[in-house]
């Protein structure tokens, strides 16, 4: 690997999803283009897991994680030493995504409730347990269920001391409340193409507070296009514009966000440098 720090890097991307994997040779060339010269794949269910470390394995610029999302339902329950198992080969850098998903939840009427959704904060810690114990960091997705997120890690030990995992919560879309709490716990940042969209601000004055030293950049993909390209199918050749939209609401040169969150991601997921 170069001395010098990689100009992008996307630390959150779907590369096995359908909308992505027959295009993987025009992905990679197009991020090389844009000079996005690493992603993180992310595994969202362990029927996945197999495709995504086969990503990480065949190409040394990608790496992988495990684990499964929380709004995944009917499939694969992972068991702590199951995560821990999978966490342990080559090129699996975090288990994750995980955390907690309630979006829709608090404004029905009949049918399920949150409180319904012990499954998910069962499958949370869970997730949290194998962390600490392979020592890798978390990458966790948090959706209308900030104050459930952040109390759970803290239960858990996740209380930015001490022997935690530590990790990022990806795609941030809460409050400067909850990116404050986030902080005192420890952990990361990841700002997705969100950050560029025009009724983001709330989310701009985030990304305008957040040490820089504590952000990391991502797409997504194949969600959440910025603009110019929102509507369209994300890939990791637009990470630069979220860093140039980061860049702007701080006042600095895109530049200075490429290396740091490029340095972050290294100092984070620690197997990136071997």
């Amino acid at each position: 690997m170069s001395v010098f720090p990689p100009m992008f890097t996307d630390s959150h991307c779907h590369l096995t999803f359908p909308e992505l994997a027959s295009q993987l040779p025009a992905i990679r060339q197009a991020m090389q283009q844009a000079q996005v010269e690493r992603a993180l794949c992310i595994c969202t269910t362990m029927e996945e897991f197999g495709q995504v470390h086969a990503l990480a394995l065949a190409y040394d610029n990608f790496w992988c994680t495990v684990g499964v999302h929380p709004d995944n339902e009917g499939v694969t329950e992972p068991t702590e030493q199951d995560l821990r198992a999978h966490a342990a080969l080559p090129r699996v850098v975090a288990i994750g995504e995980t955390g907690l998903d309630y979006y829709g939840m608090e404004d029905r009427k009949g049918g399920r409730s949150i409180a319904d959704l012990e499954w998910q904060r069962a499958r949370f810690r869970t997730h949290i347990r194998a962390a600490r114990a392979v020592g890798k960091p978390l990458v966790i997705h948090t959706r209308s269920a900030a104050e459930d997120t952040l109390a759970i890690l803290r239960e858990e030990g996740e209380d930015g001391a001490g022997n935690r995992a530590g990790g990022v919560f990806h795609c941030f879309t809460e409050s400067m409340a909850v990116a404050r709490a986030a902080l005192d716990l420890g952990y990361y940042i990841s700002f997705s193409g969100i950050v560029t969209f025009k009724s983001a601000q709330e989310l701009r004055d985030v990304a305008a507070f957040v040490p820089l030293d504590r952000m990391l950049i991502e797409t997504d993909s194949p969600y959440l296009a910025p603009v110019p390209y929102r509507g369209k199918t994300n890939t990791p050749a637009y990470v630069p514009y979220v860093a140039q939209q980061i860049a702007t609401v701080r006042g600095i040169g895109v530049q200075a966000v490429a290396e740091a969150t490029s340095r972050n991601f290294e100092a984070l997921f620690a197997g990136v440098r071997a």
